[in-house]
């Protein structure tokens, strides 16, 4: 049985949806002591996947109601753990998954022993086989790469996802932050990352990203569009964040970019089609694709579907008009969750680690624990 707290917060993490996987050098462990006190990581145990206030988490903490409102500000602060706060109410704190969520909430934190923790860690933490199953992020079509005559739907364009919210912040993109910060980054711009709503408001409150207007959230999918990144959504029909995503920074596209067949392995509903009648071999899709799907041979373009994310970035720079992208099957269709909860319960499911019955405990705890706590 685990006693040291930085073992028991690790096995904590790992039984939430998003995981937290053991290794045999204990590099999990590593990270966590450098975010989490002794005192923060023993509170972040009395937190689960619903919101509650102070008052119920400090009696499952056996502290008092003011002592668990300091500390568990000072966690949100630090983006240690995710916090609701309704007007007139006081705040719900809940735990986050690791990533996407903790990792993602130190991009003003990092330092390049904690990167070089992370780095060692990823090929651990990201498990093929069940990102295929459940992904957290989904690749949508970089705006001018959709056809007029194209069967599109609203979430699987970056400005109407962006259409349905009024409130908006800006982030820098932690990936290309880390490898930055050891000397390995590129000349890609930082701030891309848009989250939306919620999570906006999150990002605005504790300091990790700045807010912007609508059109200034549309000026910065521009902008990523220019510079040819991959739009990543979190993988819900309703999604609260695009990430603006390089093959040579990005945490996820580096991890299954290592494979052979990337294509199986992301959630995207298109993948690019070319006219070798028309392709006069000039290389330009090539040096934009991020999951090299593209090479040149006899002069011609050659497309590997198996490598091939859907993003659009090749379409909107071919000067021939060579490039397109055309939707997948129905058969191959990816099924988009309608939001985070929805994404986080399927991801649970997916890893084993969340049933109804498991869901149904949890809920009938918070329940009793709030009666019990004096509601």
């Amino acid at each position: 049985m685990a006693t040291d707290v930085y073992e028991r917060l690790a096995q904590h993490l790992d039984n939430l949806p998003g995981g937290f996987p053991s290794t045999e050098s204990g590099v999990e462990q590593r990270i966590l002591r450098r975010l989490f006190t002794p005192e923060e990581a023993e509170l972040a145990l009395s937190l689960t996947l619903i919101g509650e206030e102070p008052r119920v988490i400090a009696r499952r903490a056996r502290i008092t109601p003011e002592e668990a409102a300091q500390r568990l500000e000072a966690m949100e602060k630090k983006g240690l753990i995710y916090a609701v706060h309704a007007p007139g109410r006081p705040p719900q704190y809940s735990a986050s998954h690791f990533a996407v969520g903790i990792w993602e909430w130190q991009v003003n934190r990092l330092s390049p022993e904690l990167v070089r923790d992370f780095e060692e860690y990823l090929p651990t933490l990201l498990d093929p086989v069940v990102w295929k199953k459940a992904p957290q992020l989904r690749t949508i079509p970089i705006g001018k790469a959709v056809d007029a005559r194209m069967e599109v739907l609203p979430y699987e364009r970056a400005e109407q996802l962006v259409q349905a919210y009024d409130e908006f912040a800006v982030a820098p993109c932690i990936c290309r932050r880390e490898m930055h910060l050891i000397g390995e980054g590129c000349d890609n711009p930082l701030e891309t990352c848009l989250s939306f709503g919620a999570a906006a408001e999150s990002y605005q409150r504790n300091g990790l990203g700045r807010a912007i207007s609508r059109d200034e959230a549309l000026e910065t999918l521009k902008l990523a569009e220019t510079a040819g990144l991959v739009l990543s959504p979190g993988n819900a029909k309703d999604a609260l964040f695009i990430c603006a995503c390089c093959g040579c920074c990005c945490a996820v596209l580096r991890s299954v970019k290592r494979y052979a067949k990337p294509a199986g392995l992301i959630s995207s509903a298109f993948r690019a089609q070319v006219d070798l009648d028309t392709c006069r071999g000039c290389g330009t899709c090539v040096d934009r694709c991020h999951m090299e799907a593209l090479t040149l041979s006899d002069g011609k373009v050659a497309l590997d579907l198996d490598r091939c994310i859907g993003c659009g970035v090749c379409v909107t720079t071919c000067p021939t008009g060579s490039l397109s992208l055309r939707r997948k099957p129905e058969s191959e269709q990816p099924l988009v969750p309608k939001d985070i909860v929805d994404t986080s319960i399927k991801l649970g499911q997916a890893r084993g680690k969340l049933t109804t019955p498991g869901l149904v405990r949890m809920m009938v705890k918070s329940k009793v624990d709030r009666l019990l706590a004096g509601r």
